[in-house]
């Protein structure tokens, strides 16, 4: 869905209408739904109007370009990771995010365990679940899922707080139920498991097309950039 490209401000107030919205209807409390403003391509003067009006946790998809907006941002504010990472950029952002939400590979999170003990934190995150299937997108699949999950419980410097996906685009959000009830589904199997050092707090999924129905699945984190800031422009 497009966004009024002007005030951010009125757009910010627009999307959490439209989040209580989707938590009435599903029966659900919009006050424990976390919006992540994605901040892909936006300059730093737009992404303070949105902290400013509320918007505290910002999403970036680069390593890049969170690290040059880290030290930019004159504002307390809660830095997402939820892009791809690489393992050799780890180091870049271990001490700067509150969450890494694109965990995909032991690989990954042994290098992001070994980065954070370093610095002497324990870094929460999110495992990032394929569930459409698609070619095009990183994740582990669905039926891996839960034990890549008992892997990661034996690093005690990461902490995994819950699962994150990317559904396929849908000119017709609806299309997308599908992924957001298959991930829930899994989030509710795993958290029964109740697997030593694994806290299935978070399911990070939908962004600006999709996040009614993503939250009337389950969501309680939705990653949103469109309808905030407006059309990218690369």
């Amino acid at each position: 869905m497009s966004s009024k490209n002007g005030n951010i401000a009125e757009n910010v107030e627009d999307v959490k209408a439209r989040i209580e919205a989707a938590a009435r209807k599903s029966g659900r409390n919009a006050g424990e739904i976390t919006v992540v403003a994605v901040t892909k391509t936006v300059d730093t003067d737009r992404m303070v109007e949105a902290i400013d009006a509320g918007l505290v946790n910002v999403g970036e998809n680069r390593v890049q370009e969170l690290c040059s907006k880290y030290d930019k941002i004159n504002r307390k504010c809660n830095w997402h990771l939820i892009g791809h990472l690489q393992t050799n950029k780890v180091k870049y952002i271990v001490d700067k995010v509150s969450m890494i939400h694109s965990v995909d590979s032991l690989e990954l999170a042994r290098e992001i365990d070994k980065r954070a003990e370093k610095v002497h934190r324990i870094v929460d995150v999110l495992v990032q679940v394929n569930v459409a299937g698609e070619d095009t997108k990183f994740g582990i699949e669905p039926a891996k899922t839960e034990d890549f999950i008992r892997e990661l419980s034996c690093l005690r410097n990461i902490k995994v707080k819950g699962l994150m996906t990317i559904a396929p685009f849908y000119e017709n959000p609806e299309d997308a139920r599908y992924v957001f009830r298959e991930l829930n589904k899994k989030f509710i199997d795993i958290k029964r498991e109740n697997i030593d050092n694994i806290d299935m707090a978070f399911l990070s999924m939908g962004m600006s097309n999709d996040f009614e129905v993503a939250i009337e699945e389950g969501a309680n984190i939705v990653r949103i950039g469109t309808a905030i800031f407006g059309k990218r422009h690369p």
